[in-house]
């Protein structure tokens, strides 16, 4: 899988909060987006949040509805026949930790308390205690946000209704995946029931936990990929201090000969809807095009963020994500060398076995070089990237064969 990520509110200008009034159509906007992100070699298309919600989409509202800011389900129905025709594969957001305060169960237990058929739905329901929205009762959040109330995904009720939901959007939109939201903070049980659900209705259904921090096996034991922060972290830590070797000690942490994910694909990504632009993170720009040589070609699957292949900037402000979300006119958009450098990596990256599925070996690393090797069966790729700021020649033996390489600054190359 190579995929290209988009954020549906923002690339398709939705109103940011939703006043639940007639659907419009704004999901056709995504149409125009299409033939670019075919053109550039992408397969997978990952959306991010698009069911019913109130503000940002991962206030959840209604699991079973497109939000009414982008058009109806049938809508996006119909947007998914016209991409799958295109031979692409599509991946939603699930968001099944916490819910929207409008979330129907959450509105019944407001209005009936103690008597709502739903007290068990809530993670730490509390009604000796109060919160800052003075409901009178408490309950578990995430992240300390009353707005997003945590769900108790030990009650079969809650399961089964987002279980149902997850086979709608399988059945009625072929969907190809999921991308698991907060996966850190659910429940693994329910991670089970997910799993064993999905691959009955379709076998390489695709499942994958955004994990922020911490051991990612114990959720690679039920779910296929998680994403990548150890590596996003450290790569642009790494150009930044001008010390590749915290990177490659990353990589090898990882899919080393020993490494604890060698033998399986996690999600990479150099930026993404909830951290800045990769272009505003690194400091020397002109090792951007060097960030993502890296991304592509260690193992894993890549994800690139729309806008980001323009080289397109955004940060925080104020801990506010919008500047990360925007809308883009793509017909004013033209690429440039970034978008060609891009679009060349996936074009090698997916005509190589060993780039796609094969090993990793270091074969050397200094401050500001860095060498190593992927091997599948019997092909052998070997890449070289030169984020110094002079020219550096590799010279080196491997697998008993001799290299010898110069490489202008700032560049890479595979072999």
């Amino acid at each position: 899988m190579i995929i290209y990520h988009i954020y549906p509110l923002g690339l398709c200008n939705a109103l940011f909060e939703n006043e639940y009034k007639e659907p419009v159509n704004r999901l056709k906007e995504i149409y125009k987006w299409i033939p670019h992100i075919k053109e550039m070699g992408f397969d997978t298309i990952y959306f991010g949040p698009l069911f019913e919600s109130k503000f940002h989409g991962y206030d959840t509202t209604d699991y079973y509805k497109v939000d009414s800011r982008l058009g109806t389900n049938e809508d996006f129905k119909e947007l998914c026949k016209y991409i799958k025709g295109e031979g692409l594969k599509i991946v939603l957001d699930g968001v099944f930790n916490h819910v929207s305060r409008d979330f129907w169960a959450f509105k019944d237990l407001q209005q009936y308390r103690e008597k709502s058929y739903h007290c068990d739905w809530f993670n730490g329901l509390n009604f000796n205690s109060n919160n800052d929205r003075n409901d009178g009762f408490s309950y578990n959040t995430w992240g300390g946000y009353t707005s997003l109330v945590k769900l108790n995904l030990r009650n079969s009720y809650v399961c089964d209704h987002l279980l149902n939901a997850v086979e709608m959007w399988i059945k009625e939109f072929d969907i190809d995946g999921l991308r698991l939201d907060a996966a850190d903070q659910i429940d693994l049980n329910f991670f089970n029931q997910l799993k064993d659900r999905c691959k009955s209705l379709k076998h390489d259904f695709w499942l994958m936990g955004e994990i922020v921090s911490g051991d990612y096996q114990r959720f690679l034991d039920r779910l296929d990929s998680t994403t990548n922060y150890a590596l996003y972290k450290s790569m642009f830590s790494a150009f930044n201090s001008k010390n590749m070797f915290e990177y490659a000690h990353g990589v090898e942490r990882e899919f080393g000969p020993y490494g604890l994910y060698k033998n399986r694909l996690l999600y990479n990504f150099v930026d993404n809807h909830d951290v800045n632009r990769i272009v505003n993170t690194l400091q020397d720009r002109e090792n951007l095009k060097n960030v993502y040589t890296l991304m592509f070609m260690i193992p894993g699957i890549p994800s690139v963020y729309y806008g980001s292949e323009w080289g397109i900037e955004g940060t925080k402000h104020n801990g506010s994500d919008n500047d990360l979300r925007p809308y883009i006119d793509i017909t004013k958009m033209q690429d440039n060398d970034l978008t060609n450098h891009i679009k060349e990596l996936i074009n090698i990256k997916k005509n190589s076995n060993a780039l796609m599925y094969g090993g990793y070996e270091k074969i050397n690393i200094w401050n500001m070089q860095y060498a190593f090797a992927r091997m599948y069966d019997n092909e052998l790729k070997i890449v070289l990237v030169n984020a110094g700021d002079n020219d550096f020649t590799f010279d080196f033996w491997y697998r008993n064969n001799h290299y010898n390489y110069t490489l202008e600054r700032k560049s890479s190359k595979i072999i």
